[in-house]
């Protein structure tokens, strides 16, 4: 049988290992009550895990592999989609699958380009300065923030509503070479149709967004949307909370009405880069 794919940072890991044991599956001529009877799961559980909406274990894995005789096919897909999500710090962890399935984010940030929008200039200057970060830990977290941007290459990528403050534009980030690169990035991402990319000026004297920044994540299927809050606590970072997001959601409605247009937008973004080429 042919071996499973490596892990895909454009897809979530329990879809893609589920995707993998339903083809193994099927290959192997099980239907999901033999399988499920031979692992000891009920057809409902097996269907989760196929489906991605429930975790698989390494046991499972195992399990799977012995019975449909398939080496360690599963088991070392497995282990290698855990170190690939253990390259990300563990609070983070939990956004990734709401991230990588939404159909639309809407992004509020204060204080830096946004990880899906940085370039690896720019994110490797801000991961080398925290503190107590090894260089095999830069190297590491350098690129999986690089692998989570695949999801805007996918032939149906997310559309993505951006509001950066004025502010992320001059804020000096690893030198005038590394800026100016993360402006010429920025311009690129906002002729991207699938990126609606605007600056809240100055002069818009907006209060609303003081607090933080955070991603709204709408979700496929009627799903419940989710939200991710940047802060410096290291907990409590993604939201369900139906009136928490609600409420994140009109901040954002909010800023993005005292933003510029996206040309005006993209006009201060080069005017900005000049700024970095002297």
């Amino acid at each position: 049988m042919s071996v499973p794919l490596e892990p895909d940072p454009s897809i979530s890991p329990r879809i893609q290992f589920g995707t993998e044991l339903r083809k193994f599956r099927l290959l192997s001529g099980f239907t999901q009550r033999k399988l499920g009877a031979a692992i000891h799961l009920s057809v409902s559980q097996l269907s989760m895990i196929e489906n991605g909406h429930r975790s698989p274990s390494i046991e499972l894995a195992r399990q799977v592999d012995e019975t449909l005789g398939l080496g360690t096919a599963l088991t070392g897909l497995l282990d290698r989609l855990n170190r690939a999500a253990a390259q990300l710090p563990q609070w983070f962890r939990p956004w990734l699958d709401f991230e990588r399935e939404a159909e639309t984010l809407y992004i509020w940030e204060l204080s830096m380009v946004p990880g899906l929008l940085q370039t690896e200039g720019y994110a490797r200057a801000l991961i080398s300065n925290e503190p107590g970060v090894s260089v095999e830990q830069i190297e590491e977290r350098i690129a999986a923030r690089l692998d989570r941007q695949t999801i805007l290459q996918r032939s149906r990528p997310p559309v993505l509503s951006v509001v950066l403050d004025e502010s992320v534009l001059h804020r000096p980030v690893g030198g005038p070479h590394v800026m100016l690169a993360q402006m010429d990035h920025l311009l690129s991402m906002g002729d991207n149709s699938c990126i609606s990319l605007h600056v809240l000026p100055y002069e818009a004297y907006s209060t609303v967004g003081l607090l933080g920044g955070f991603v709204v994540a709408d979700m496929p299927g009627g799903a419940p949307a989710v939200a991710y809050i940047d802060s410096q606590s290291t907990e409590d970072r993604v939201s369900g909370g139906r009136e928490e997001v609600r409420g994140l959601a009109f901040r954002h409605g909010v800023i993005r009405g005292d933003a510029l247009s996206r040309r005006a937008s993209l006009d201060m973004i080069k005017e900005t880069r000049r700024k970095w080429t002297t």
